[in-house]
């Protein structure tokens, strides 16, 4: 934990401080963030080059890309092979995290409380409203809950957590997939929305008996509870390093659909059942800025597992990484 927050620091007074010379701009997902403010700060320190990435959510980073406002975009919901080929972008995978729910209840400890993902569902959906619900209790006999009511943090801006979140819960509830569906953005039955995940954290942090949703990196920088969750399985599992490790090894990617994939509720007896990638997007058409961008990442690939461990991100698989290379250098890159 010391070393994360000494990496958190660095960041900190990277973000304050403006340097001369090359600077590239991107924008998106919030999930990513910490990940690639970290590499950030160290490959300004390797080259002289600043990334300058804007925590905007997945939505604002797919739209400033595609107006080609920003040199890169990303995105945590991936863009579809049929929208890729309209907006004339290129896509890939630069991370791997996990989703996970997060709670403010007094005397309540990380992966103490058990959910199902049909009860949380149904928590999301406003049809149970307290902690002290017999669903809830049902599930967590040896814990002491509050008759209180439960208070709903979700996201307010295009998110692709909100993507992750959305796309876990129809997966494994025929009502929330039916009331509201999965997205970005949706019509959300109730709660209080926060801005990015830096948002829905703060709001956590604040009220009392409230639940939301955030990356892992936010729920552990602010020392926030998160739950045990039952997965594809039926296996209770913790939200760790090794169980989305264990998610994402199911992943089936494939550069023809510009590896356009979800890896949420994934098999495995170990997995995590709200894992995700975070995908980088880029201008079809070849530009010095699009060369830069390609360096980052290639730079990123070599030297940034260290920290997205740290960070508990998992970085992607040699294999992968090779793919991708020649990805890029199918498409002149």
């Amino acid at each position: 934990m010391k070393k994360l927050l000494l990496i958190l620091c660095s960041v900190m007074l990277f973000q304050g401080v403006s340097y001369a010379g090359s600077v590239l701009n991107g924008a998106g997902a919030s999930f990513p963030y910490p990940v690639y403010s970290g590499w950030a700060f160290q490959y300004q320190q390797a080259t002289g080059i600043k990334i300058n990435y804007q925590s905007i959510g997945s939505g604002g980073g797919v739209r400033q890309i595609s107006n080609r406002t920003v040199d890169f975009g990303a995105s945590d919901a991936p863009v579809t092979p049929e929208k890729l080929a309209e907006k004339k972008l290129l896509q890939f995978p630069a991370i791997i995290g996990g989703v996970v729910p997060i709670i403010n209840i007094k005397g309540i400890d990380s992966a103490q409380l058990k959910l199902t993902g049909d009860v949380m569902a149904r928590v999301f959906l406003g049809k149970i409203t307290t902690w002290s619900d017999p669903e809830i209790v049902e599930l967590n006999p040896s814990l002491k809950l509050p008759d209180a009511k439960i208070t709903v943090i979700h996201r307010s801006d295009g998110s692709g957590t909100t993507a992750i979140f959305t796309s876990y819960l129809s997966e494994v509830s025929k009502e929330w997939e039916k009331i509201t569906g999965a997205g970005k953005s949706v019509n959300w039955p109730v709660g209080i929305g926060g801005k990015g995940n830096e948002g829905v954290t703060n709001y956590v942090k604040r009220v009392k008996n409230s639940i939301g949703y955030v990356e892992f990196a936010y729920a552990k920088q602010n020392k926030l509870a998160d739950i045990t969750l039952q997965n594809h399985e039926g296996k209770y599992v913790n939200a760790s390093f090794e169980s989305f490790e264990a998610a994402a090894a199911f992943a089936k990617w494939e550069q023809d659909k510009g590896y356009y994939l979800w890896l949420v509720n994934a098999p495995g007896e170990d997995s995590w059942p709200i894992a995700g990638a975070s995908f980088i997007l880029l201008a079809k058409e070849k530009t010095a800025s699009n060369q830069q961008t390609i360096k980052f990442y290639d730079w990123a690939f070599d030297n940034g597992d260290e920290m997205a461990i740290k960070l508990v991100y998992v970085p992607l698989p040699q294999n992968l990484k090779d793919d991708i290379r020649s990805y890029w250098q199918a498409n002149g890159l």
